[in-house]
């Protein structure tokens, strides 16, 4: 099972931080294990870290309106996404 981190810009930390969305929208993918990190230089940029138990299923949920969904509401800026796989 793959481990990714995900790093991204937000609007509010806060509102990013408190979302229910990640485990609502990443759960039914087979995501487990969810950790959320802040730069602490730079609350606006988070990650969050995730274990994956199919990668193809999940690049298509990342492409769906509900992922577009989830992060608007969460305040994601999807042009700083960045999705890196452990090697």
């Amino acid at each position: 099972m793959p481990t990714l981190l995900g790093h991204h810009d937000v609007k509010d930390k806060d509102h990013w931080l408190a979302s229910p969305k990640r485990e609502e929208f990443f759960g039914p993918h087979g995501v487990t294990n969810i950790r959320t990190f802040v730069d602490p230089q730079n609350p606006t940029h988070v990650a969050v870290l995730m274990d994956v138990a199919d990668m193809d299923a999940f690049q298509a949920a990342m492409e769906s309106d509900e992922a577009a969904a989830a992060m608007e509401y969460d305040g994601v800026l999807p042009e700083t996404l960045v999705i890196l796989v452990e090697a």
